[in-house]
């Protein structure tokens, strides 16, 4: 009688990583779900295209400018408030174009939204109070907390579904993101439907 075959990664083919690696397998899946709505009801649309060309030119035109400004060897003062004044309804432009572009993305990020919402509650029921993964370390108090929520035992290197989700989520979305050319533009970056007050007008 022939031996039984083993299997060439029998780490991976054990139930020790299963779940684990379900979880990941969602997130992935649910990623790349969510950029293809987004792309069906944003990004191919000649209105978002325009807008992130704008924002793109006109941060392009805002970095020229303030290097410009920056090595120019004793201005003179008139030529120096002419440059300010033209800075300044450039930034103005660049704010409104990608707070556009924030209220534009907000009709795709309800659905995205419900979703991720359907795809949580589907994970929570199949993994609630499971340990899907295990941490390499004892995380800080409040990483723990977050880590081992709804789970048993006082393990502080066990991972609930619901942190290995989040930690995926965020890092494979945002590299898929990336990787399609999805990612906001420059200009756009730390801006959103209610951005930080410019000092300079406070």
């Amino acid at each position: 009688m022939a031996p039984p075959l083993l299997s060439p990664f029998p780490a991976l083919s054990s139930s020790r990583y299963a779940d684990g690696l379900a979880v990941v397998g969602i997130s992935v899946c649910t990623a790349v779900l969510c950029e293809a709505i987004s792309w069906a009801l944003i990004y191919r649309t000649p209105s978002y295209r325009s807008l992130r060309s704008s924002i793109d030119r006109a941060s392009k035109k805002l970095e020229t400018m303030k290097t410009s400004s920056a090595v120019a060897t004793a201005p003179a003062a008139a030529k120096k408030t002419s440059k300010t004044k033209k800075m300044d309804r450039v930034e103005t432009s660049l704010k409104e174009s990608t707070r556009d572009l924030s209220l534009f993305k907000f009709k795709s990020g309800a659905v995205v939204a419900v979703v991720l919402f359907v795809v949580f509650g589907l994970l929570n029921s199949l993994f609630e109070g499971k340990t899907v993964a295990k941490l390499p370390f004892a995380p800080v108090s409040l990483v723990y907390k977050m880590s081992h929520r709804g789970l048993p035992g006082n393990d502080p290197t066990d991972c609930s579904m619901a942190f290995l989700y989040l930690l995926c989520s965020i890092s494979i979305r945002t590299n898929l993101q990336k990787f399609l050319g999805f990612a906001p533009p420059r200009g756009a970056a730390g801006a959103g439907l209610f951005p930080m007050p410019d000092p300079k007008t406070s």
